[in-house]
């Protein structure tokens, strides 16, 4: 039986997926092979330790009901207190141990491993 018309479309936008994904810059594509998500719930940052590749941006959104600040313990990056659902963004070219903190909360710590 020959292929309908469906199964050629899929095979066609399967292929342009690889392309796509096989150019890709290489920062897009270091974004896309692992969470780079870190939330501040409950007084805490989750994940505690995040690993991303060098290029990868890392965004932190505060889930909680109060404020928080991410601040790099070596003054790489800063943001402005985060109300809630409010996010920072901060791409990590170098890799590196980078620890931060809440300056508003200090027991609240977090680092990215850059690698």
């Amino acid at each position: 039986m020959p292929p309908g018309p469906h199964r050629l479309l899929l095979t066609a936008t399967a292929i342009a997926a690889l392309w796509c994904a096989a150019t890709a810059s290489p920062a897009l594509a270091t974004d896309l092979a692992g969470p780079t998500i870190v939330l501040a719930r409950d007084f805490m940052f989750a994940p505690l330790s995040l690993s991303v590749t060098a290029g990868s941006t890392v965004t932190w959104t505060n889930k909680d009901d109060e404020p928080h600040t991410v601040v790099s313990d070596s003054g790489l990056f800063r943001s402005a207190a985060m109300d809630t659902n409010e996010s920072f963004s901060f791409r990590f070219d170098k890799p590196g141990t980078y620890t931060y903190a809440c300056s508003i909360h200090p027991r609240m710590v977090g680092t990215i491993v850059v690698r």
